[in-house]
């Protein structure tokens, strides 16, 4: 089957994001990989400009654009990390960005949205009204739309954190990652199973914004209603061009309790000195948990840590 990127696409954008995103670093833990059973992997997207992997995403489908599409600006809908990839993208091209944010939005994802040059445009935290002023911004400013995660540049871009991956830790068994929009794993499983078919691709999920364990379950795509949960950046539902990528080479769902997500972020923090937001530590929990550690064979597992933009005057501790 045909999905909306394949590995010579996210190849492509691995070349656009050359001397502009950084090669984040691999960690590893020995306390982490006490606790989980296994040897533990970690792919620093904290350390990604903007501090989170959608830098990848947004950049390749910024320098996709034409002149003329690009003179217009860019716009898009985020809670918070897309938000500050595209408004860094647009900077990096010299073009205007509108990104439509939330009322619910962390306020230092706001700040650093502005901060990179943006204008912010807030609306109800509901998906109807994040459509409803996306599509002012478009009527007036006739910018190019560039969705978070459900888009073919996008996709690509969010790709190339497993290639890294791969290149740095080629042996790995399986690899984790959080999901959200689904971007993030539909990038890697594409990427991981062309290169190493026989490798195991998770994600992970809370209970509260659980859209993708059910439509998993259910074999067709569920969309969210009413998410809730810590992790802000996992709200989103699965999109038309994520689903089927997950349906088809993602393995399973795994899902964590809220209180599972904070102690995996502190364990992150205090154990591993790796800095990463709710977001990403829905994936160390689920690496942790009694259902991911009873699962045979995987020595070797990779995690993706999607962001590290936290509001340090409201930790979940």
């Amino acid at each position: 089957m045909r999905y909306a990127a394949d590995l010579a696409a996210v190849r492509a954008a691995a070349d656009r994001l050359a001397g502009h995103a950084h090669r984040t670093p691999v960690a590893t833990c020995a306390s982490l990989d006490a606790l989980a059973g296994r040897q533990l992997f970690f792919k620093c997207e904290q350390l990604q400009r903007g501090g989170a992997f959608k830098f990848r995403g947004a950049w390749n489908a910024v320098a996709m654009l034409t002149d003329a599409q690009a003179a217009r600006g860019v716009a898009t809908h985020s809670s918070g990390n897309f938000a500050q990839a595209i408004a860094l993208a647009a900077r990096a091209r010299g073009v205007p960005a509108h990104v439509v944010m939330p009322s619910s939005a962390p306020a230092v994802k706001r700040c650093a949205v502005e901060g990179y040059g943006a204008r912010v445009v807030s609306c109800e935290p509901t998906m109807a009204a994040r459509e409803a002023a996306l599509a002012g911004v478009l009527a007036e400013t006739g910018a190019a739309f560039l969705p978070p995660y459900d888009h073919p540049d996008v996709i690509a871009g969010q790709g190339t954190a497993a290639l890294e991956l791969l290149a740095d830790v080629p042996e790995l068994d399986a690899i984790v990652t959080p999901i959200g929009g689904g971007g993030l794993v539909a990038g890697t499983a594409i990427v991981a199973t062309a290169l190493r078919p026989a490798i195991r691709v998770f994600g992970a999920e809370p209970h509260g914004a659980d859209d993708a364990a059910r439509s998993k379950r259910e074999g067709f795509l569920v969309p969210e209603s009413a998410p809730k949960t810590i992790a802000d950046g996992l709200l989103a539902s699965l999109g038309e061009l994520t689903w089927p990528v997950i349906r088809d080479l993602v393995e399973d769902v795994v899902l964590v309790r809220e209180d599972e997500i904070v102690a995996a972020m502190r364990l992150a923090w205090e154990r591993a000195k790796l800095l990463v937001e709710p977001s990403a530590a829905v994936a160390i929990a689920a690496l942790l948990s009694d259902a991911f550690r009873a699962l045979p064979g995987m020595p070797r597992v990779g995690v993706i840590l999607s962001g590290g933009n936290v509001d340090l005057d409201r930790l979940p501790w």
